[in-house]
């Protein structure tokens, strides 16, 4: 016979620990927000095998101001995704004909307010990111919801175009992100990795009809080049290494016969040792038959429509 296990309660006022919760508890927390059916369609338009989704977040300075920070070196930092950053980019991406989807802090647009009306002008999507780039999960909801509508606003106000699709900032996800992205009419997220081609986002196990076109930090350029000299973080990867992972993904998702997307900024990749990544890359993906680039919502609504 097995001894008596000890039961073990919590002292009062004491929260209680993950290893104490009941399985209502962890399953309501698992079952938030979770990947519904996948939508990747039998076939993409005009037959192409593979469809290429290129995105940039442009934070620019609120990087910095996010964190309450004034610090000038490195809000000229941000400074140079505006001045050099973006003008490599849309002229790398008009010499290939490739549009690509820029999410943009409200801030950031602002700021910038020309850049954004370029790169509409050129035929280019503008997403939400964010006011500030803030940190959704800290947020309660009424300021989550104000900021991600009033965001919504100021991109229309600036750039003429109504976003139709988010990419949290720093890809942090509230419990009430969805719920208020699903109240807003947005047609898309780009902010989760539950799968590597598109899929339904359900909320509390109930479909949404919001689209999930995910991400990942292996196709996420800031992973690799980022650096804080007051901390610890100092990662450095070559450029050709990084060209490397961005190539093999690629290739997985064109022999697949999936997505590929792609996520980068404007401060990191638009530096002059680094727009090799992405104009090798190109050169790479136009290399193969049947590829369509598209813009993060051209894809989501067709994937929505052969759902």
């Amino acid at each position: 016979m097995s001894p008596a296990r000890p039961t073990i309660v919590p002292k009062q006022d004491e929260p209680e620990q993950p290893w104490q919760w009941s399985e209502q508890r962890w399953r309501s927390i698992v079952e938030r927000v979770r990947a519904g059916k996948t939508l990747r369609p039998d076939a993409w338009p005009n037959g192409a095998r593979c469809a290429v989704a290129i995105s940039f977040d442009s934070d620019h300075e609120t990087g910095e101001l996010r964190e309450g920070g004034e610090s000038i070196g490195r809000l000229s930092q941000g400074q140079y995704g505006n001045r050099a950053g973006i003008p490599r980019i849309l002229a790398l991406l008009q010499k290939y004909a490739v549009p690509a989807t820029f999410y943009v802090p409200a801030v950031s647009a602002m700021l910038h307010a020309d850049e954004q009306r370029r790169v509409t002008a050129e035929g280019h999507e503008i997403g939400i990111h964010g006011w500030i780039h803030e940190r959704n999960s800290i947020l309660p909801e009424a300021s989550e919801r104000d900021l991600q509508m009033r965001a919504a606003d100021m991109l229309e106000k600036i750039s003429s175009q109504r976003p139709v699709g988010i990419r949290t900032p720093s890809w942090d996800f509230s419990p009430n992100t969805l719920a208020i992205t699903r109240d807003m009419g947005l047609l898309y997220d780009s902010s989760l990795m539950a799968d590597d081609d598109c899929y339904e986002l359900l909320l509390d196990g109930q479909p949404t009809g919001v689209v999930e076109l995910p991400v990942e930090w292996i196709r996420d350029d800031a992973v690799y080049f980022n650096m804080n000299r007051f901390a610890a973080l100092r990662p450095y990867t070559p450029p050709s290494s990084v060209l490397e992972i961005f190539r093999r993904e690629f290739d997985a998702a064109y022999a697949e016969g999936g997505l590929f997307q792609l996520t980068m900024h404007p401060h990191i990749i638009g530096h002059r040792s680094r727009m090799m990544i992405l104009e090798e890359l190109i050169q790479h993906i136009r290399a193969h038959t049947g590829i369509w680039f598209a813009t993060h919502a051209d894809v989501v609504r067709y994937v929505k429509q052969g759902s």
